[in-house]
């Protein structure tokens, strides 16, 4: 295998989160299109304030997804959208431990660790 130079892996990660972001407005734009057509004509309700559910788990939103709901769709979307920058960390992991430098590559996991513990906890600032 050749050495990936500092550029190629920099490019990399650019591609990275240029994907993720414009994949994310893709998705997003085709949900919000499945959703208009589904619910394009309903009249809103101003006086009665209907928040989002309690709690969403991804299996409701993997089943809605292949149920075609546009709201489903475009929470993928969101996802992606949150998941992108975490992708270029671990591109960053990876591409700190390819040139050796392990200072930057052990800080890098840390954030990461720090990362998925509070996507885990679920605490959400309460």
């Amino acid at each position: 295998m050749s050495k990936l130079k500092d550029s190629d892996i920099q490019t990399l990660i650019g591609w990275v989160l240029r994907g993720g972001v414009f994949l994310s407005i893709g998705i997003c734009i085709c949900g919000a299109v499945i959703y208009l057509f589904g619910h394009g004509h309903d009249i809103a309700n101003y006086h009665n304030f209907k928040g989002g559910p309690a709690s969403v788990q991804m299996d409701e939103i993997v089943k809605s997804i292949m149920a075609l709901k546009g709201r489903a769709i475009i929470q993928a979307g969101i996802i992606l959208l949150i998941a992108t920058p975490i992708l270029r960390v671990l591109f960053s992991a990876y591409g700190f431990a390819i040139e050796k430098d392990y200072l930057y590559t052990g800080i890098t996991v840390l954030v990461l660790i720090i990362i998925f513990t509070s996507m885990l906890g679920g605490h959400a600032g309460y």
